[in-house]
């Protein structure tokens, strides 16, 4: 079953090389995101544990007003524990701490088994590290928007309590994961680059 699985998709590869690729890539992306929800609470219980970052709020790069009027920042992580708060600095770091674990695995993954690139993987990391922290902004700014009313709606309206924190870290992550994927696929077409072999030099007789 397996060795005929290979070779539907030795021949897919071929006939449709660019969509072979993208479905690589999303399954791939997929497996990561898993990876992303898992680490997620992980990471925070471990900053809620054993730090007592979450009374340390983590609130910068302000960009204009809510709707309520008040200041909106990109990293919007208030002193204090979700709902109420915004999480503060440990979740902030759970957040980083997960994104940077699994798009650091993502990269190789992408790389050598979606794109086979051989260009520079120095080259290559170092466009990937700047696209990671203008996405970053970018996600950060966007979650401005619905972290919040996310873990009111799970932990208050719905009382869920404990179980709607690790729902709503779920759903957070997914929302955050599906920008990065929308973003990094036209990227990885740009950096993660097939060379062509230089011609063998003719062997003077």
């Amino acid at each position: 079953m397996f060795t005929s699985i290979r070779k539907w998709w030795a021949r897919f590869q071929v006939s449709r090389p660019e969509l072979s690729k993208f479905v690589m890539f999303l399954l791939l992306s997929n497996g990561v995101t898993v990876l992303q929800l898992a680490l997620m609470p992980l990471s925070r219980w471990f900053f809620d544990t054993f730090t007592d970052l979450t009374g340390v709020g983590f609130q910068v790069l302000p960009v204009g007003s809510n709707v309520d009027g008040g200041q909106y920042y990109t990293f919007d992580y208030a002193a204090g524990a979700l709902p109420e708060g915004g999480g503060g600095l440990s979740y902030f770091l759970a957040v980083q701490l997960s994104l940077l674990v699994a798009q650091v695995i993502n990269f190789f993954l992408q790389r050598n088994i979606t794109f086979k690139s051989n260009t520079s993987v120095w080259v290559a990391a170092g466009w990937y590290a700047a696209a990671y922290i203008v996405i970053t902004f970018v996600a950060a700014a966007a979650q401005g928007f619905y972290k919040a009313p996310i873990y009111d709606l799970f932990m208050n309206i719905w009382g869920w309590g404990a179980t709607g924190q690790v729902a709503a870290d779920v759903l957070t992550m997914i929302i955050n994961s599906a920008i990065s994927f929308w973003v990094f696929y036209p990227i990885f077409k740009l950096i993660f680059r097939q060379q062509a072999p230089a011609p063998a030099e003719v062997t003077a007789r």
